[in-house]
């Protein structure tokens, strides 16, 4: 065919490790099993995991969870978010959240 490539190579054959969604993927996948870690969480996430789609958009996928897990999850974030971790000063996405500002100061 004219458009085939002569390299040997299939055009749709391609590595994860050619993508910065999966390196993206992976380290948030990373981050988050760390803390479910310190929360004791880490047995209630079976199928915590990085992965890619079709397009090679990174992608973590959190799996099912049983409704007590949800609610300890639940729970966490609201005080989370009571403590004011995470929230924009003015909602416009410029400013800094409270978690950036902490790993600037580091």
């Amino acid at each position: 065919m004219p458009n085939e490539s002569t390299d040997g190579r299939d055009t749709a054959a391609w590595s994860p490790l050619d993508s910065d969604g999966w390196y993206a993927a992976r380290n948030a996948t990373t981050a988050l099993r760390d803390v479910l870690v310190r929360a004791g969480l880490e047995k209630d996430f079976p199928y915590l995991r990085a992965d890619l789609n079709a397009f090679g958009h990174g992608l973590v996928e959190l799996g099912r969870v049983s409704p007590a897990t949800a609610e300890r999850v639940a729970e966490l974030l609201r005080l989370a978010l009571a403590s004011g971790f995470g929230r924009d000063r003015n909602n416009d996405g410029d400013e800094p959240t409270v978690a950036e500002e902490h790993q600037g100061r580091a």
